[in-house]
């Protein structure tokens, strides 16, 4: 059963529709004892990186999460909070990648949130993506992403320049895209997950 971490910045009703559908059971967490009932974990997440890493330090959670050995998958921002430091509020995050969530640059020809479909191309094999096909199109919102690093790189988009589309280590997984908003790939994403 998948434990949704629940702390305020998080997408919760597109989240739990998605795994509804699918016939995943879940369930939410809210302090640390709750986490003790489930297997893997979300750390769902919208809008500003430091503003989302201050809630989820009232909760107290933290260090639980950190020593976490189950499959944890982080959503969008909930991805880069798995980071060491983000440029949105000039933020030190959870630290579980030692990787940096950066602004995207002013270029002229780009709409800065990048927001809509994107292809995302597999650099590891991983049964996150298993019967998903290299290019598969995936639902972004984002001003901010995730350095480019192939020790941590799972799969990769390019948008006014490459960045990492998801990443994993160890037990630690995050995805910039939104795979509840994201049809049939995403949905086969979350049935992956759920199995990992």
């Amino acid at each position: 059963m998948i434990g949704i971490i629940r702390y305020g910045a998080g997408n919760i009703f597109s989240l739990t529709a998605a795994l509804e559908r699918l016939g995943i059971a879940y369930g939410m967490v809210n302090t640390e004892a709750d986490m003790e009932q489930f297997d893997r974990y979300i750390i769902p997440g919208v809008g500003h990186a430091g503003a989302a890493m201050h809630k989820l330090e009232q909760t107290g959670l933290v260090p639980a999460i950190k020593a976490l050995k189950k499959p944890t998958l982080g959503i969008c921002v909930g991805m880069q909070l798995l980071t060491a430091y983000s440029e949105e509020g000039d933020a030190n995050l959870l630290n579980l990648f030692p990787i940096k969530t950066l602004k995207f640059p002013h270029q002229a020809d780009f709409k800065v949130p990048h927001t809509g479909w994107n292809q995302v191309f597999m650099e590891k094999e991983n049964p996150l993506f298993e019967n998903i096909p290299a290019g598969s199109h995936f639902y972004f919102v984002h001003s901010y992403f995730i350095e480019y690093d192939p020790s941590f790189t799972l799969s990769s988009t390019s948008y006014i320049n490459k960045f990492s589309a998801s990443i994993w280590h160890s037990n630690f997984y995050g995805v910039q895209f939104h795979p509840e908003k994201s049809g049939t790939y995403g949905e086969t994403l979350l049935k992956n997950f759920s199995k990992i």
